[in-house]
Parts: C-alpha cells; sequence; structure tokens
C-alpha cells in the first residue's frame, strides 16, 4: 500500500512539474510570438525537438514493423496543425485561454476513439462532450451564434490534437515511439519552412495563422528559443515518467494544473485576470476533462 502510495505522489509531483514547463514553454513562445510570427515559433519548437530525437537515434537505432506510412504522415501533419493554431492563440489572446482550449483534446479523444474505433462512449463521455462546448461557448464568449477566430482555432487545437492522439493509438503497433514524435516534429518544421517561402507571394490577412514571413531572430530571441525548446522537453519528459508510474486517470486530472500555471504566469507578462464568465469556463472544460479520464480509467 505505501509503494503505491508513493507512485502515486511521485505521479502528481512529476505531473505538477510538466504542467509548470508546459506553461513556461507558452510564456516564451508568447515572448517569441511579439517579434516573430507564430508559424516561425512553431519552426523553433519542432526543430529543437527533432533534433534531440533524432540524436538519439545514433545511439539506439529504431525497431518496428511499419507498414502504415499514410496514417504516420496524418498523425504529424495533424500534430502540426493543432500546434500552429495553439501557438497562434497564444499569441493573440491570455495564455490561459489558449492553455484551456487546447486542454479539450481529451474530450475530442473520447469521440473520435468512439468514430473511429468503435469504442464506447457512455453517458458520462457524451455528458462531457455537452460540458466541454459549454465551456468554450463562456470562454468565446461568441456575439450572437458567430465564434470568432481565436475560438474556431482554439476547437481546432483541441480536436487536431485529439485525431493526432487518435492515430498513435494505432501506429503505436506498428512503430517505435520515436518515429512517431518524429513525424510530428519533422512536419511541424519542414511546413512551416514551406508556408514561410511563399508567404512573400499570398496577400491573405484572413489566413495569417498559415502564413508569415521569416524574421531573423535578434540574440535575445535566440536565448527565448532556447528556453522555449528545453521547458518543452522538459514538460514531454516528466509528463511520460508521471504516465508510467501513476494511473492514467490521476495524471490526466493533475495535468489540468497547467491552465492555472498559465493564468499566473499570464499575469506577468501583461495577460488580464480571467472574468467570471472565462473562470466557469474554465471550470466546465477541467470538469469535463477530469470526467472523461475517471471514465476511461474504469474501463480499463
Amino acid at each position: 500500500m505505501r509503494d503505491r502510495i508513493g507512485r502515486i505522489d511521485a505521479g502528481v509531483r512529476y505531473m505538477l512539474f510538466a504542467s509548470l514547463m508546459f506553461a513556461l514553454m507558452g510564456v516564451f513562445a508568447k515572448i517569441l510570438s511579439q517579434s516573430m510570427p507564430s508559424l516561425e515559433v512553431v519552426f523553433f519548437r519542432n526543430l529543437f525537438g527533432a533534433v534531440l530525437i533524432a540524436a538519439t537515434l545514433v545511439k539506439r537505432p529504431m525497431r518496428q514493423r511499419g507498414g502504415k506510412g499514410w496514417l504516420l504522415f496524418f498523425r504529424g501533419m495533424m500534430g502540426f496543425l493543432a500546434l500552429l493554431a495553439f501557438f497562434y492563440n497564444i499569441a493573440h489572446i491570455p495564455l490561459g485561454d489558449a492553455m484551456t482550449y487546447s486542454k479539450t483534446s481529451p474530450i475530442f479523444t473520447a469521440l473520435f476513439a468512439w468514430i473511429f474505433l468503435k469504442e464506447r462512449m457512455g453517458a458520462v463521455g457524451w455528458a462531457a462532450l455537452v460540458l466541454g462546448f459549454v465551456g468554450i461557448l463562456f470562454i468565446a464568449k461568441p456575439s450572437g451564434a458567430v465564434l470568432d477566430k481565436t475560438a474556431w482555432l482554439g476547437i481546432f487545437s483541441g480536436a487536431g490534437a485529439a485525431l493526432a492522439y487518435t492515430a498513435v493509438r494505432e501506429l503505436r503497433n506498428y512503430y517505435d515511439t520515436r518515429a512517431i514524435v518524429l513525424s510530428f516534429t519533422v512536419i511541424g518544421s519542414v511546413g512551416p519552412l514551406v508556408l514561410m517561402a511563399v508567404s512573400p507571394y499570398v496577400n491573405a490577412p484572413e489566413l495569417d495563422m498559415l502564413f508569415g514571413e521569416f524574421v531573423a531572430p535578434s540574440a535575445e530571441a535566440w536565448i527565448f528559443i532556447v528556453f522555449m525548446g528545453i521547458f518543452a522537453t522538459l514538460a514531454q519528459f516528466y509528463m511520460t515518467k508521471a504516465y508510467g508510474v501513476t494511473k492514467a486517470g490521476i495524471v490526466g486530472a493533475v495535468s489540468y494544473s497547467n491552465i492555472l500555471f498559465s493564468i499566473i504566469l499570464g499575469l506577468f507578462i501583461g495577460d488580464p485576470l480571467p472574468d467570471p464568465l472565462t473562470w466557469l469556463g474554465i471550470g466546465l472544460i477541467v470538469a469535463a476533462g477530469i470526467a472523461v479520464a475517471g471514465a476511461k480509467e474504469k474501463r480499463a
């Protein structure tokens, strides 16, 4: 019993640290977005990850079955587009709001698992889906029946990540984990390069989330880029450790602490304190995500 409690405590500590690291990554991404387009921030974020993962291949080559190339490409593309939407929102709305939108991914994952993998949703899953969308509306505060661009991109950041996670559940039977992550970081590095190359020839202000001309980073920006990469790597590492020692339901619930960390850190870089409706929306999305995780834990 004591050993089990110790593993839970360790998992909670790992996830709290990972959540703080993830929020700090968001802070540096937001600062960098003041001097370069979100597309370029995504490029540096993914390039850092691709180099680190590629370095591990030198000591330990990949062993895998393969055979799901198009699904691997789909996972990488959806992950890249979801991250692009997420970083665009980091640049244009409060950090806590952007984080909350991205944390809708577990709700969408349950929905996509029901659609594509024929997994059972259950009453709790459907209730959580409704609760999550109500929470989104409280945060977005639509004018009439119309959501603005950042709200739609926020929804896509959660849904796109969920599609990527759903693909991972199939891909892990065929590929080394590093190959799956590389599909994301490589596409997330090459994609921005292509889009930045064609941006000078595109005149579409409404698609500014997809296009942006390359801006040579200053010396200070390079420091921020390195910190962003370090915090993102630490977040990924400790999140993996947390899921390795503690039940996914517990770790998933603790992971929502990154919203609180993001709100607090956002205040230091000029974000406003959320109003009561936004707090309510955040609470509904957190409750929905925890409910989905709990229901999944019971079925496991």
